[in-house]
């Protein structure tokens, strides 16, 4: 059975914020974009310098994430299956910003990770 794939419309609520990862003090741009409901339904990472594989790996995480979502798959279960290290931390800047969503989603994080 297929699910229908929830576009967003084309004028949207969104937000930028920077969430620092990687070390380095490398910040990276996140955008997330909203349904007209309230519901998240799309996000964009930028970070690292142009041409750079991470930002490319980033860049394409977001686009799958964002799938994932329109798709109707709950951030929760996205944020129980992305690998964490022996400190239940995300191995990754898509963990990184699944995580932080979390926390403003659900106020808890919702995989005792704290972002």
């Amino acid at each position: 059975m297929m699910v229908d794939r929830n576009v967003l419309p084309p004028r949207r609520a969104a937000e930028t914020f920077d969430l620092p990862f990687g070390g380095l003090n490398r910040n990276h741009a996140v955008t997330v974009g909203y349904y007209d409901d309230g519901r998240l339904g799309e996000v964009f990472i930028t970070g690292g310098k142009s041409g750079e594989a991470v930002e490319a790996v980033a860049r394409d995480g977001a686009v799958l994430l964002s799938l994932a979502l329109q798709y109707g798959v709950p951030l929760e279960t996205v944020a129980r299956a992305i690998t964490r290290d022996s400190q239940n931390q995300p191995s990754s800047i898509i963990g990184a910003v699944v995580d932080r969503l979390l926390v403003k989603e659900t106020g808890d994080g919702g995989t005792d990770a704290e972002p």
